[in-house]
């Protein structure tokens, strides 16, 4: 399916262009501050770690070398810059793309490959910042 309008709930966007592609397992939008503006159900981002993936998002040179904690797991770093960061542990990973107001977070398992879940979140990153998002 297409991206919908801009006036989607961001429970939306999580629910209908990120795990309905097929390509995210879970997905989260937060603010740039880390507060958490829609997840999908399991997916049990601690506030602290919200707040790190949001201020990697903003300097994502600061994660280069080290890693990202989601969900009480700390994922290596492959790739980290102003386009997304992306982060893998064993054959799980995630995306993390940046938009002007809001950070798109698409988590993947052994099912998915990685690259079909990082043009799902950063096609949709494209679009929020397209629309002023």
């Amino acid at each position: 399916p297409g991206l919908k309008s801009a006036s989607m709930s961001w429970q939306g966007y999580v629910d209908q262009q990120l795990v309905a592609s097929g390509h995210v397992s879970k997905g989260a939008i937060i603010g740039l501050d880390g507060s958490q503006w829609a997840i999908s159900p399991g997916f049990n981002l601690d506030p602290s770690e919200a707040a790190a993936i949001a201020a990697a998002a903003r300097n994502p040179s600061s994660v280069l070398g080290g890693g990202v904690n989601i969900m009480g797991v700390k994922y290596m770093v492959l790739r980290a810059d102003d386009t997304a960061i992306y982060v893998r542990k064993g054959s799980d990973g995630a995306c993390i793309v940046k938009t002007n107001q809001c950070v798109l977070i698409g988590l993947y398992g052994e099912n998915i490959q990685a690259g079909n879940c990082n043009t799902v979140v950063e096609k949709l990153g494209d679009y929020l910042r397209e629309n002023n998002y």
